[in-house]
């Protein structure tokens, strides 16, 4: 899945955030354990390898359906608030996320940051990582005004590269997701995945590429300016 690709050189870079740029994942994990163990349910692989990407009320919707909680989705959503909002202040960047922005930073590519994430959320994830984050040009969280329908809709991509004033064909995505991935195909750009490790390379059949970290990106093949990580 490395070989060069056919597209022309990327005016801007578009990031995913959870799982792509922070390590959020597991806390989303851990919490949904605890409700779901409260119901005497068990949330494993099987389901939470469909959720990853999704927006908050259609992950809600599928997990109380998928564990048959006698909740309902919006409820779900209350009941999470509070445990999250307790754990995201401690979410870590990712492997080489924080040098790769620096770096198109410097040379001035367009960079924003397009998530299912509300504003809310993601300001307590970014908690610890406000000083890479302001780096960003512009910033598409899923209840932006702007945004119609969260992902796998297009929309926050498109959102962010309008803001970015990049036509979308000369925007690069980087996705964790499969949904993720779809929108940015939808969008029209060329999507890099980069999964989960337990994610299998079948999901992202649609993807232009898969890689297992950002450090193992290398920009000049997009005719971006080469990046050396140690």
């Amino acid at each position: 899945m490395n070989a060069p690709l056919d597209v022309g050189p990327i005016k801007a870079v578009i990031f995913d955030m959870d799982g792509l740029l922070l390590d959020t994942e597991g806390i989303y994990t851990e919490v949904t354990q605890i409700i779901a163990q409260r119901y005497g349910r068990t949330f494993d692989w099987s389901i939470k390898q469909n959720i990853i990407g999704r927006g908050a009320a259609d992950l809600a919707r599928y997990v109380v359906q998928a564990l048959e909680l006698p909740i309902s989705a919006e409820e779900f959503l209350v009941i999470r608030e509070p445990l999250m909002r307790e754990r995201f202040p401690r979410a870590p960047a990712m492997p080489g996320a924080r040098e790769l922005v620096e770096h198109l930073k410097a040379n001035n590519i367009p960079i924003a940051v397009g998530t299912s994430s509300s504003s809310q959320s993601f300001a307590q994830k970014t908690t610890q990582h406000r000083d890479w984050f302001a780096l960003f040009d512009t910033i598409v969280t899923a209840d932006d005004p702007e945004v119609g329908a969260a992902k796998p809709a297009p929309d926050i991509f498109l959102t962010a590269a309008r803001r970015l004033g990049v036509a979308p064909a000369d925007c690069l995505v980087f996705e964790d997701s499969p949904f993720g991935v779809t929108a940015a195909k939808a969008a029209g750009m060329t999507a890099v995945a980069v999964p989960d490790a337990a994610m299998a390379d079948e999901k992202y059949a649609h993807a232009d590429r898969i890689l297992r970290s950002l450090k193992a990106f290398a920009p000049q093949a997009y005719g971006l300016p080469v990046l050396e990580l140690a």
